[in-house]
């Protein structure tokens, strides 16, 4: 058998060391963060198999479907702006970026959709509440300004809406729920 080297020997042993933590990690994430079935409506226990759930997402034509209603609306408006949608997870699905639109809304467009979909709310209501909880901006990848709707399945959300360049977020916000009231179609 060949010797390993002390370098090599030491590679290999924090290798592992990080794999095994990032296994340790994962698991732990896994189940710290798993919901549990009653807390969402769209989120139901597989009954052949108690340690699954099965939860409900935006398929990605669905997701483009909302993007193009909302682009359309901001378009017909004269309006210039870029369109997000994420996953429940945050993950975007799709994101669509109008003729002219600033180079500052697609970043934005997706941290209003991420913000709508982790809080199950409009962001024009949650900007309201950074008045009692001024810590909540601090949260990474949030954005606090109108402009966001989360998509829902029997009350729960499974996606968001984000819309930035409008010069309100009121507008921002106005082409979101136009997207949104496209799947309902």
């Amino acid at each position: 058998m060949k010797k390993m080297s002390l370098r090599a020997r030491v590679l290999t042993g924090a290798v592992a060391a990080a794999a095994l933590g990032a296994g340790t990690f994962g698991a732990v994430t896994a189940n710290a963060s798993a919901p549990a079935a009653e807390s969402l409506a769209a989120v139901s226990a597989d009954p052949a198999n108690r340690n699954l759930q099965q939860s409900t997402h935006l398929t990605v034509d669905a997701a483009a479907k909302a993007a193009q209603a909302a682009l359309d609306a901001a378009e017909k408006a004269g309006q210039r702006v870029t369109v997000a949608v994420v996953d429940r997870n945050g993950n975007t699905l799709v994101t669509l970026r109008g003729d002219g639109a600033g180079p500052q809304s697609y970043e934005s467009a997706e941290k209003k959709a991420f913000t709508a979909v982790s809080w199950n709310a409009p962001t024009s209501e949650l900007a309201k509440r950074l008045a009692q909880a001024p810590n909540l901006k601090d949260i990474p990848g949030t954005l606090f300004l109108a402009g966001g709707v989360p998509v829902q399945a029997k009350g729960a959300p499974i996606a968001g809406v984000g819309v930035a360049g409008a010069p309100s977020g009121d507008l921002d916000e106005q082409f979101a729920a136009a997207g949104v009231a496209a799947l309902g179609r």
